[in-house]
């Protein structure tokens, strides 16, 4: 893997964890140095998170992790409901009903994962992945596909701001479980009224939650 694509990836996934978080200086010469590599892998992993929307030009025209307001949630959920409600209805159309109802198996036993030994709650989080991901296989639409790709990181970001939340997070595997199910049942309506109750849901809390830290 390129240097750079190192370099593009810790920091996407420190922003997405909040381990950088809002407002965090990416100063290239500062990166360089804490990940190792020479200044010009950096350069070119800022420059996407900069294209992403992930980071912004700050004071003295330093790069900083972009701000999450709640009016940047509400745009995102918007289009999310309209991308993923179709991405829901096309994958109940043409899934292998075999790996969803697998799917909605592991959300049913999601509680497991959601212990106080794995506060950044990974595993759940990768089983959240593993539904996204199966999903996409689903599609066979790759214009959705690829508008579905380009919100990931925002997505997972925003995800985070449940994660100290463990009544929302299993509120929300039971969320996944009935989409999952309704996917494996073919079944495109409930598919994607699930999707868009599943989504409306997680909003108010981000929501909430964006507003208890202000």
């Amino acid at each position: 893997m390129r240097a750079s694509e190192r370099a593009y990836r810790q920091l996407r996934d420190e922003i997405v964890a909040w381990h950088l978080p809002p407002g965090a200086e990416l100063s290239e010469v500062d990166q360089a140095t804490r990940l190792g590599v020479s200044r010009t892998p950096v350069r070119e992993a800022l420059s996407r998170l900069h294209g992403e929307g992930l980071a912004v030009v700050g004071k003295g025209r330093t790069l900083v992790v972009s701000g999450l307001s709640g009016d940047d949630v509400a745009h995102l959920f918007e289009l999310r409901e309209a991308l993923e409600t179709q991405a829901a209805r096309l994958a109940a159309r043409r899934a292998d009903p075999t790996v969803f109802r697998a799917l909605a198996a592991r959300f049913a036993g999601a509680s497991a994962l959601l212990d106080d030994a794995d506060p950044d709650r990974l595993a759940y989080y990768g089983l959240v992945g593993d539904l996204d991901d199966a999903i996409d296989a689903a599609l066979d639409s790759p214009y959705l596909l690829r508008s579905l790709v380009s919100l990931r990181s925002h997505v997972a970001r925003v995800r985070r701001l449940s994660h100290d939340n463990p009544e929302r997070l299993l509120r929300a595997a039971s969320e996944h479980e009935l989409i999952a199910t309704a996917i494996a049942d073919g079944d495109e309506v409930l598919a994607a009224q699930a999707t868009a109750v599943h989504l409306r849901s997680s909003l108010s809390t981000v929501l909430a939650s964006l507003g208890a830290a202000a």
